[in-house]
């Protein structure tokens, strides 16, 4: 009983070391996978360098860089700077004039519909009727306050019928 229960431990250690040395072949990894660059105010130290393939000047300044940087000049400090960052910090607070762009867009979209609404009060509603003139407003109210329209909360209740005139 111990003895098949070892062996067959034995037996599925092989099988998966064997699945696991077959399965190490070299694939291309696809370039979707790997870390892309990206400069952000939030994560200011990206995965990967900003520039992958570098020029030979480029590389042979990386291998001076493990040198003592003492013996690096000012401009050779910054060079690798950007071999390694695209931006700096200061360049990505640096404000754009995109507020241009979208206020532009507002004020011509505001435009735009005033134009319609003049369009559709013109064509649309036609002329302003006659029942909203101030001598048709005037007789309408004249007309229901004789009829006493609304006596208890109404337009009638705060129009003083002996004086003929509005309540204080």
């Amino acid at each position: 009983m111990l003895s098949s229960r070892v062996l067959s431990l034995i037996g599925k250690r092989v099988l998966s070391t064997s699945a696991c040395l077959n399965g190490h072949a070299t694939v291309a990894v696809p370039e979707y996978t790997l870390p892309k660059y990206f400069d952000h105010r939030g994560v200011p130290l990206p995965e990967v360098s900003y520039l992958a393939d570098l020029t030979p000047d480029q590389k042979s300044l990386k291998d001076k860089e493990k040198g003592t940087w003492a013996s690096l000049s000012a401009k050779e400090k910054v060079d690798l700077y950007y071999i390694k960052f695209h931006d700096t910090y200061a360049d990505m607070n640096k404000g754009t004039n995109e507020w241009k762009t979208a206020l532009g867009t507002v004020l011509i979209f505001m435009g735009f519909t005033a134009f319609i609404f003049m369009w559709q009060r013109k064509y649309v509603f036609g002329e302003i009727p006659h029942t909203l003139s101030d001598d048709w407003v005037a007789m309408q109210t004249k007309k229901m306050l004789d009829m006493r329209a609304g006596p208890i909360e109404g337009l009638s209740s705060k129009w003083d019928f002996e004086n003929n005139q509005w309540k204080k």
